[in-house]
């Protein structure tokens, strides 16, 4: 019975970072630009901008995973690279964003009312709350017009990291995941 009530914080606490698991994805755009218009890109450099400004998360392996899952997002919707020197109908320019996050956890043990005969049953009930701190990382994807230099596109997605810090196979399919996220709803409708 020990090892029962041992396990509901537990499975508590699974239950509510699994719920955390999904990404919260957001976009906002101009609705006035014909987003039909534009056909390629170029990065506005620097192309990934770190918040913090942290060396354990800066990294040029980790700019090299989201440089190409961006790129392989924005070739998907039909958007090319500007070649050469040329300047690209959209600047692209990207964020990471780390931060420490704090849930609250309550957890309730003890008696019950009902059961077969009716009443309370089961022992002194009791709460427990107490806190969990996680690390959620974000990616941001802003996009540019270059005629004018204004933001006309920007899509981010938070991402529970598990495993801090993960490791690369770990690190290059959150990437890859979140960023084909922020960009799902690209061009907007």
């Amino acid at each position: 019975m020990l090892r029962r009530l041992a396990l509901l914080p537990l499975l508590a606490l699974l239950a509510l970072l699994g719920a955390c698991q999904s990404n919260n994805v957001t976009q906002d755009f101009d609705a006035s630009r014909d987003f039909a218009a534009y056909r390629s890109w170029s990065w506005q450099e620097p192309a990934l901008q770190y918040r913090p400004d942290d060396p354990r998360i800066k990294s040029d392996l980790t700019e090299q995973r989201i440089r190409q899952a961006v790129s392989e997002q924005l070739d998907q919707r039909g958007l090319r690279p500007a070649q050469g020197n040329a300047r690209g109908d959209l600047k692209v320019q990207t964020y990471l964003i780390v931060e420490n996050r704090q849930q609250q956890i309550t957890t309730n043990y003890g008696g019950a009312w009902g059961g077969y005969w009716g009443g309370y049953w089961g022992g002194p009930a009791y709460n427990e709350t107490r806190s969990v701190d996680y690390k959620v990382a974000t990616i941001q994807v802003d996009l540019f017009d270059s005629r004018d230099g204004k933001l006309v596109w920007r899509g981010s997605a938070e991402q529970i990291m598990n495993n801090y810090p993960p490791g690369p196979a770990e690190r290059n399919t959150a990437i890859q995941n979140t960023v084909a996220k922020v960009l799902a709803n690209y061009p907007p409708h």
